[in-house]
């Protein structure tokens, strides 16, 4: 039976890290998978070349182009754009995170309901990192579910005992991401008590990279390595083991997550 996912996101990029390998299984499966992007990530860092924070309405269009890109390698069959501004790490610019949830919740409501959505990925209530936006995004979809009756709710999100151990190791070998650090892991996405599905996204590792590539602006920019950048460049074999695994928080039926899926490992 085919089914409808639609997939929310803060910033271009994200669908690629968070839910990429979701995302290419659903639709190998047969099942349609719409994403709605919230802002255009304007206030990300940029590249050396790229316009970045002072010129965001240029780097938010660069960053457009490469989420339409991005979502046709996973082979995503609707792009929806809701144009909000890009709050920034620290919602120094206003934006996304300060606009009533309930706004937001009804026109993601529309499109589920438009779509007929058996599913919406969304973030944990942390909001993954912290981000304003990704806790945004978590508040508004949740009500948005609710709203439109969408009976299964899939957070993304990471396994947080893996992700610290990851970060340790690489703050050790000094290539680890300078926006993060392990101490800051430790406090964000899921301990894996609260984790209900682990997705086995290994045999579309290919699609998953590709589509973090497609996000050229965001593998450089500041001072330190960027996780788009570190990530992207391993190869594949590699990848598939660092990347091989998708995390979900899931109240409803989680079967279009287990579309197609092989067990995993252990």
């Amino acid at each position: 039976m085919s089914l409808t996912m639609v997939c929310f996101h803060a910033h271009p990029d994200d669908e690629a890290l968070l839910t990429g390998g979701t995302v290419a299984m659903a639709v190998a499966a047969g099942h349609r998978v719409v994403l709605v992007m919230a802002t255009n990530g304007e206030q990300g860092l940029a590249e050396p070349g790229v316009a970045s924070a002072p010129d965001a309405p240029a780097l938010g269009a660069r960053r457009r182009t490469e989420l339409q890109a991005s979502a046709a390698l996973l082979g995503c069959h609707r792009v929806v754009e809701l144009g909000y501004p890009d709050s920034g790490m620290h919602a120094e610019h206003g934006g996304f995170s300060t606009v009533p949830v309930e706004d937001i919740a009804r026109r993601l409501a529309d499109i589920l309901t438009a779509e007929a959505a058996d599913v919406l990925t969304t973030y944990d209530a942390r909001g993954g990192y912290g981000h304003p936006d990704h806790l945004q995004v978590h508040r508004a979809g949740v009500l948005a579910a609710h709203l439109a009756g969408t009976p299964t709710v899939a957070e993304a999100t990471v396994d947080r005992s893996r992700l610290v151990r990851a970060a340790r190791w690489l703050e050790r070998l000094r290539i680890m991401p300078g926006t993060v650090s392990a101490d800051r892991l430790a406090r964000s996405y899921a301990d894996p008590a609260e984790i209900t599905d682990r997705v086995d996204v290994r045999r579309f590792a290919r699609a998953k990279r590709a589509a973090m590539r497609a996000h050229v602006s965001q593998a450089g920019g500041g001072d330190n390595v960027r996780t788009l950048a570190l990530l992207g460049r391993l190869p594949l074999p590699l990848f598939r083991l660092v990347c091989g695994t998708e995390w979900f928080i899931v109240s409803g039926s989680p079967a279009i997550l287990r579309s197609g899926q092989q067990p995993l490992d252990g």
